[in-house]
């Protein structure tokens, strides 16, 4: 299986780990994977700021540097979000639809194509509340959401569950969105915060000593209202604990 990774910018620049573990995870899964030197933004920032003829070069060049693949996979919902359902700034070729079409999350890459649930390498005994983005939730549909009558069904904590000593906390609001949302954090930021900040409470009263996610833009607002309010919560991504982390 012929797999290509796109990194996000944020996770490049601020969280290499990230990409480093998405890595060493999809090698342990048995994915042969190639790394697009060539890869920029997706253009979500552009796109989820209005500005969607403006995307239409960066979107082009994603294109361009992903097409030929089986699969991409990502540490991103909210990226995966917009290639798969936004990327319309694009000439809209026969590539362009497969590379959309063929474009993962890594949680739903494992759970989904991959059908894999054994991480005998992982261990995490910690207590952990997840935070599933609206991107992974609500774009991607990775998990059942409050909002709907459906079956509950989650696909993160599908793959976490089989991690030894994790114990999950579970906050009284799981849904609820943490107030990052890409470019609203920036135009709205007084409302952001105080979303942020009622997030990490809630995890905090209900006992977590870390919030996990599969998306680092969230973690990364989280951890700064977390910081802000003194809560001392440490934050992870899914694929670092998939992969073994141990704290």
């Amino acid at each position: 299986m012929k797999v290509a990774l796109f990194i996000p910018c944020f996770i490049d620049a601020f969280f290499p780990e990230v990409g480093v573990a998405t890595l060493q995870l999809l090698e342990r899964l048995g994915c042969t994977v190639d790394y697009p030197l060539d890869q920029t933004c997706c253009g979500q920032p552009m796109g989820n700021s209005g500005c969607e003829k403006e995307a239409a070069a960066t979107e082009n060049l994603f294109v361009r540097n992903f097409t030929g693949y089986d699969y991409i996979v990502s540490p991103s919902g909210s990226c995966v979000h917009h290639v798969r359902d936004h990327l319309t700034a694009a000439d809209q070729s026969r590539d362009t639809l497969a590379v959309r079409r063929r474009t993962f999350e890594l949680v739903e890459f494992i759970h989904d194509v991959l059908n894999v649930r054994a991480f005998p390498w992982a261990s995490f005994p910690h207590k952990v509340g997840l935070h599933n983005s609206c991107g992974t939730l609500r774009g991607l549909h990775t998990a059942s959401t409050s909002e709907i009558d459906e079956p509950f069904f989650s696909k993160p904590l599908a793959l976490l569950q089989n991690v030894k000593g994790i114990e999950f906390i579970h906050p009284d609001r799981p849904d609820e969105c943490c107030g990052f949302g890409g470019t609203f954090c920036v135009s709205e930021e007084p409302v952001s915060a105080r979303m942020g900040g009622d997030k990490v409470r809630d995890h905090k009263r209900n006992g977590a000593e870390y919030i996990v996610s599969a998306d680092s833009s969230c973690l990364m607002h989280q951890k700064g209202c977390s910081e802000r309010l003194g809560l001392g919560l440490k934050f992870i991504h899914i694929a670092q604990i998939l992969n073994g982390a141990t704290a």
